[in-house]
């Protein structure tokens, strides 16, 4: 049987003279902090001060010490960060130039000192760009020449820290006769059947070859089994009536153990192989209809709104993101009632601990292969990389049942056509064969059960503009960048894959990563965190649409920041799934974040979850209560994607700015399973146009939509007035901070981490009415003092 020892102790990092202990998986970075080398750079400015790393060369070395009986010996790396060239003894074993890919080098027999030796990334980037020549990038950093997490070299949520180092396991295989060097299992469901088609491709020793090998597969109770002489094999597994993986929200998750054995002709097992799949089919309808091109994700013959985040590396420094974290991560996704994630296309090809934990939960994954923002050369050495590198991690992740969409790239093919690319390429490469040719053919040899989309934004053909919101999937920024956020009313996409609104991070997050700093929207630390074009411009403005401005009030300012975030995406959000079947999905501008600073992230750099959060668990819910704006006054909408009938009666109330009700009514509504009932209000109770002191409230099964005729800061709210009192719990577990209107109290938002850094709270922004109490727990704060909880609650109302 193959014997695999981990390579992870005994390292050393040396730079000139310096030696330093090395933790393996690893980085530079994480070791010269270990090492009191550097300071954190997430603190105050030292990003700028760590910079000069990623412009140096390093190496890791350690003794390479095995003995075995076994024919062969492997040296495998599953991560090299990324230009670094392999010695053993004062020998070359070769040289790797792909973060996103394993490698693998014989070492039969041989011993000795060991050393990995990392380039600098960028000269490796010039260097590949002098063989193929410059091209456009939206971003400063060379990225696009060389394979490597391209936000590392900053983005307009992140900071500049180029990493190097050996960031994924290391360790020795030794194995004799045969290995399992590639199994692909094509995992389907066909009525009550599930059939697993096993793709298997061998490596073998002199002694192996054309020797009989028998390769046995077991999974849900089948086994097979089936000797080949050749380095390939094919090997196929019924198994009758499994139960579907399906999406959460959707059915159950069940898992199945697959296991896959090597055997010699004496029946003793070489090598073996186990992953957990799942039974489903998934496929994305395009086919046009009366509204241009749709793009509905489709599993187990079930159409799907999708209600999806998109994933940026949740640390950039990715060797720290562990196992725990991914599954703290994704939990909060699934508990914010997001079904799909995005894996972007500037990031990484995420730990197998990622995908397991989607899986387990439900969560979808639309995952992008490694391109983003830039014109990417199609000549060697980059194109056979890039071909390697697709090859090894749709082999990797293909067992995933939660894998559902591979996808070209991110913004490339929109790029081209809007960012001005196409007069300087002149002609010159720029991935369009990657997205159109390579990538299509590469997933089609190796994974055909699953669809492939070009890029995102993709309209599906260049007969229509790549952004094209009535074709294909669509990146709304205009909204963010120059307009409003009521303007994500103004059309319906088929699938918006890309928008989003910014906001700084919670106040213990900000506090922590500049201690001493008083801070201010444009404070030195604030806006060295700031890392948008025009990024606070931007915060600011939308700030004053609705409620001016407020000068010299970090704290009021900050709030503000927060809702207007949560108003913004909600807004999209509830429009255009009230526009369901047309609109199939929609893609928050981002889950996660990977520093403490301003973005558009829901959680921040720190794991605190943002108002964003919380209101996204609100639109994401299967049963959403709105009242969206029309020509002729708001609609009301239950938006329904439940498995089953929601028949409730909803209250509408018209009211005065002070509470008073000035005219109510019930009205009994049913929307059937997954379907979006529209019913207009009655005159009677709508407010006056631009009315500035009446506005309408809508309850039902404890859910509540409000429509104000005009922006907050022409409303005439009373100052909100309210109670608070602390009720305990036993020893230190919550306490609930419960909260009595006494009049109009729009927005109330209790900012836990006030109270204590570690403190969390279950709810975001509440609206209440007079007479009206709400009671939000909070954890990880001990306290009950109401006056410190008062000091810790905001709403739109105040001065």
């Amino acid at each position: 049987m193959k014997d695999v020892t981990q390579l992870d102790e005994g390292w050393i990092l040396r730079h000139g003279d310096a030696l330093l202990p090395a933790r393996v998986p690893g980085c530079v970075h994480t070791d010269l902090l270990a090492a009191g080398v550097v300071h954190d750079p997430f603190i105050g400015h030292n990003e700028t001060e760590v910079a000069w790393i990623g412009r140096q060369e390093w190496s890791y070395v350690t003794e390479l010490r095995h003995d075995s009986g076994h024919e062969r010996a492997h040296l495998v790396f599953e991560g090299l960060d990324t230009a670094a060239e392999v010695v053993l003894d004062g020998e070359g074993l070769g040289g790797t130039r792909n973060m996103h890919r394993l490698h693998r080098f014989d070492v039969t027999g041989r011993t000795g000192p060991l050393e990995v030796r990392f380039a600098s990334a960028y000269e490796e980037a010039d260097r590949v760009r002098a063989l193929t020549g410059e091209r456009p990038n939206v971003y400063p950093g060379p990225f696009q020449y060389i394979r490597k997490m391209a936000c590392g070299f900053g983005w307009d949520w992140g900071p500049t820290v180029v990493t190097a180092g050996m960031w994924r396991p290391v360790r020795l295989e030794h194995w004799s006769t045969g290995r399992l060097a590639e199994v692909r299992p094509l995992v389907t469901a066909d009525g009550t059947t599930g059939r697993v088609e096993l793709r298997v491709r061998t490596e073998r020793t002199p002694s192996g070859a054309g020797r009989p090998l028998t390769l046995s597969a077991t999974v849900a109770g089948t086994v097979a089994r089936t000797t080949f002489e050749d380095d390939e094999a094919v090997l196929r597994l019924d198994v009758a009536e499994p139960e579907l993986w399906w999406p959460r929200g959707y059915g159950d998750r069940p898992l199945y153990g697959l296991t896959v054995t090597l055997l010699d002709e004496d029946g003793q097992p070489l090598d073996t192989w186990e992953r957990r799949i799942g039974f489903r089919t998934v496929t994305v309808d395009r086919s046009p209809d009366e509204h241009g091109t749709p793009f509905t994700f489709v599993v187990n013959g079930v159409r799907i709104f999708a209600r999806g985040v998109n994933w940026i590396p949740d640390d950039v420094l990715p060797s720290r993101v562990t196992p725990d974290r991914y599954r703290t991560r994704l939990t909060q996704a699934a508990e914010a009632n997001v079904d799909l994630i995005r894996v972007w296309g500037g990031g990484i090809y995420e730990d197998d601990a990622f995908y397991d934990v989607c899986d387990e939960l439900g969560l979808m994954v639309w995952q992008d292969f490694l391109f983003a923002c830039a014109a990417y050369p199609e000549e060697q050495p980059l194109r056979r990389e890039i071909e390697a590198e697709a090859r090894d991690n749709v082999v990797r992740l293909m067992s995933h049942p939660a894998l559902v969409l591979w996808n070209g790239n991110n913004e490339t093919l929109w790029g081209f056509r809007d960012w001005d690319w196409e007069e300087p390429l002149a002609g010159d490469s720029w991935g369009e064969g990657y997205y159109l040719g390579l990538l299509p053919r590469v997933v089609a040899e190796l994974d055909p059960t699953r669809p492939y989309t070009a890029g995102s934004p993709w309209s599906g053909s260049w007969d229509h503009h790549p952004n094209d919101p009535r074709h294909g999937t669509h990146h709304s920024w205009e909204v963010w960048n120059r307009r409003d956020y009521a303007d994500y009313r103004a059309d319906v996409p088929r699938f918006c894959a890309e928008f989003g609104w910014q906001a700084p991070a919670a106040l213990a997050t900000l506090r922590r990563a500049l201690p001493g700093e008083e801070l201010a929207p444009d404070s030195p630390g604030m806006l060295h965190r700031q890392k948008a074009e025009d990024g606070n411009g931007k915060l600011n403005r939308g700030i004053e649409r609705h409620f001016g401005l407020p000068e010299g009030d970090f704290d009021r300012w900050h709030y503000l920041a927060q809702v207007v975030q949560a108003r913004a995406v909600a807004a999209g959000i509830e429009h255009w799934r009230a526009n369901w079947p047309v609109c199939a999905g929609t893609v928050v501008w981002q889950l996660n974040d990977c520093w403490p600073g301003s973005s558009w992230a829901a959680i921040d750099g720190d794991g605190r979850r943002k108002p964003l959060y919380h209101e996204l668990r609100r639109v994401y819910a299967d049963r959403v209560l709105a009242l969206l704006p029309a020509d002729d006054g708001p609609v009301l909408v239950l938006d329904n994607q439940s498995g089953s009938p929601w028949g409730t009666t909803v209250t509408l109330r018209r009211l005065d700015a002070d509470g008073t009700v000035l005219r109510e009514a019930g009205f009994a509504l049913e929307a059937d399973a997954r379907t979006v009932m529209r019913q207009v209000v009655p005159a009677q109770l709508l407010p006056a146009e631009g009315s500035t002191n009446e506005f309408l409230v809508a309850d039902a099964d404890g859910l509540r939509a409000v429509h104000f005729p005009v922006v907050d800061k022409e409303f005439g709210y009373a100052f909100p007035e309210y109670d608070v009192r602390i009720e305990s719990g036993a020893g230190d577990g919550p306490v609930d901070v419960v909260v009595t209107a006494r009049t109009v109290v729009r927005d109330l938002l209790l900012q836990a981490d006030r109270l204590a850094p570690g403190a969390v709270a279950d709810r975001g922004l509440i609206t209440l009415l007079p007479g009206e109490e709400t009671r939000i727990t909070v954890t990880g704060w001990p306290g009950d003092d109401a006056e410190a909880a008062r000091g810790a609650l905001f709403s739109v109302g105040a001065a």
